[in-house]
Formats: C-alpha cells, structure tokens, sequence
C-alpha cells in the first residue's frame, strides 16, 4: 500500500543483548566497581605491615624532606596517571615509609639502641618548616634519621614550648623525644638555659645537653668548653668522667664547604669518630634545615654512639640554628 511507510526490522532477542553488553571505548565516567559489594561481618584487627610508621601520627610525615638532600628524599612517590588530565579527580596517597629491620635485646644495652649496634654511620636530616619563613614565628624542629641505604632508623621531634621557643630563640632550653618505628620513645635530650650574656668563660655560661636512655635514666652529658679558635666538647658518662673529646673547626660558617667536628680521644690521638655538618647549597645558606653526617666505629660502645649522636643536636642549636628573622617595630 502507498500510504505505509517502511519500518526498520525488528531485532531478536540476542542481537539486542549484544548491543546493551558492548563496551564503550570512552566512558563518562570511572566505573563503580563497589556498586554491588555486600560488606560483611566485622573480622579481627590486622596489625600494620613492615614498614609503616606504626604509632606516629600521620601529620608528622606530612612535611617532606627538600629535595636538595641526597638521603632525604621525600617519602612520597611518583603517582601514574589514571586517567585524562582534568577529566576525572585522583587521589593521592604517601609511599609507606621505610624503616630499618629490628633488632634483637642485646645484654647490657638500653632497650632502643640496638638499631646503632648494627651501623657506622647515620644521617641526621631536619625538616624545613615554611612556616618559619612565612610566620617568622619559631616552630618545633624535625628530625629524620636514616643509614646509608635511606631507612628509617629514628624520628626526632623537638617538645618545647612557644614562648621559649620565640622569646630565646638558638639559645632557649629544649627537650628532644627520640622515638623508634612503634613511637615509642627510647632516648631524651635535654638542654638548660644558660646566659651568654657574661663573660663567655664563666662555668656557668657554658652549654650543656644531658643524655638519657631509657628516658629519666642518665645515659651521659655533652659539655661546651670555652676556646678562643674552634668549638671544643667533652663527652661524659653518667659519673661525668670525661670519656670523649670533640673538636671543631676554626669557623662553622664557611660558604661552600662541609663542617668538620672530629671526635677524639682524651689525649686527643686517636680519631674515633666525626660529626660533619655537610653543606647544601643554597638550602645551606639561606634555610633552616641541616644535613648531618656522624661517623664512628662499628664495634664502638652503643652508649658512647649515642653520646656522639646527642652531642651532634648540641651543635646544631649553636652554631647552625637560625631563627627567621624578626618584624622591625617602626
């Protein structure tokens, strides 16, 4: 008839089935693969793996080491694009940190210093704070601990409060917590307020940091001597026997060069060790955020290694710390 117009076949039942299942190459949006997920019953608590922060919290790995330091790279990785660029949101998460392998109780050594039982050499990195330099306010400062294959061997996290902090500066009286993977805190270190204001070779005017390992038990202390040319330290033990010199260079502030603090014995011939704050550039010259390198025998008593390792903070608050530079009142 004329006044039909042709209709398109009708399709079977498969062929309709076919069309709805294929695939299209360009999806408006990710897939929800969870869609149908059914959550079943609660199941028991899973410990963290090897290699996470344990009980830090997750704040404190926020603030990432610069990159201009060869053993502090930041934690985080290299995320892969999963889709086109500005299409669709991606989530980022941290690359888990890794930390040294644990150790075994060792007779006669405090709980926590097994770690330096096993090493010759550490690197001590601090945090850069931006908000130093943006605030000019003085926030607590940060410590990453690492052996020469880039693990995690402590944290160091500076408890001091604001006021000393902004109203001393370099000079204020501080507590360092040094805490192992579990956040648990295995050595303290204290430093008193001293005056500098009077004659700089009175006893009383002279800096002092005490060691303690386990945390209220007195490991030793790392004393200021006074010296007309160079830095010089004395190490002592828990009866405040000298054991250990340390002596300094004839200037800590020199441009483009490491800084060289050698570690003596008492009649200062035999070299035990070295405490060599290293220059970086321009992070060196202008930011607040050392790179320490402490060198000492393997077979070194682990006390005396963690005498070295405390006595390396006492430097770096004398001679390296820089307070962001204060508001002019007019």
């Amino acid at each position: 008839m004329s006044g039909v117009v042709p209709t398109a076949p009708e399709k079977s039942a498969d062929e309709m089935e076919n069309q709805i299942k294929s695939p299209n190459p360009q999806p408006d949006a990710p897939p929800d693969y969870n869609s149908h997920f059914v959550p079943g019953p609660p199941g028991a608590a899973v410990p963290p793996p090897v290699g996470y922060p344990g009980g830090f919290p997750v704040r404190y790995y926020s603030l990432q080491q610069p990159s201009t330091f060869p053993y502090g790279q930041p934690t985080g990785g290299t995320y892969p694009i999963q889709y086109q660029p500005g299409k669709y949101p991606v989530s980022y998460q941290s690359a888990p940190i890794t930390w040294m392998p644990g150790s075994a109780p060792i007779p006669d050594c405090p709980p926590g210093l097994e770690y330096l039982t096993q090493l010759d050499n550490i690197h001590v990195l601090q945090h850069f704070e931006p908000m130093e330099m943006m605030t000019r306010l003085e926030t607590n400062n940060k410590y990453d601990i690492k052996n020469n294959l880039g693990q995690m061997v402590y944290v160091v996290i500076e408890d001091t409060d604001d006021f000393s902090r902004n109203a001393y500066r370099t000079l204020r009286p501080f507590i360092l917590r040094v805490m192992d993977f579990t956040g648990r805190e295995i050595m303290t270190m204290q430093r008193p307020f001293r005056c500098t204001c009077c004659c700089f070779c009175c006893p009383s005017t002279r800096q002092e940091l005490e060691v303690q390992c386990p945390p209220g038990v007195t490991l030793g202390f790392v004393l200021d001597h006074w010296n007309l040319c160079r830095a010089v330290y004395s190490v002592q033990n828990e009866k405040k026997e000298t054991v250990l010199r340390i002596r300094g260079p004839c200037s800590t502030y020199g441009c483009g060069s490491d800084s060289v603090f050698e570690v003596t014995s008492l009649d200062g011939v035999s070299n035990i060790g070295s405490i060599i704050r290293k220059w970086n550039g321009l992070m060196s010259a202008m930011g607040d955020a050392d790179h320490f390198d402490i060198r000492f025998p393997l077979d070194l008593d682990v006390k005396m290694k963690a005498m070295i390792f405390g006595a390396c903070f006492l430097i770096d608050f004398m001679y390296f710390e820089r307070s962001p530079p204060q508001r002019s009142s007019r």
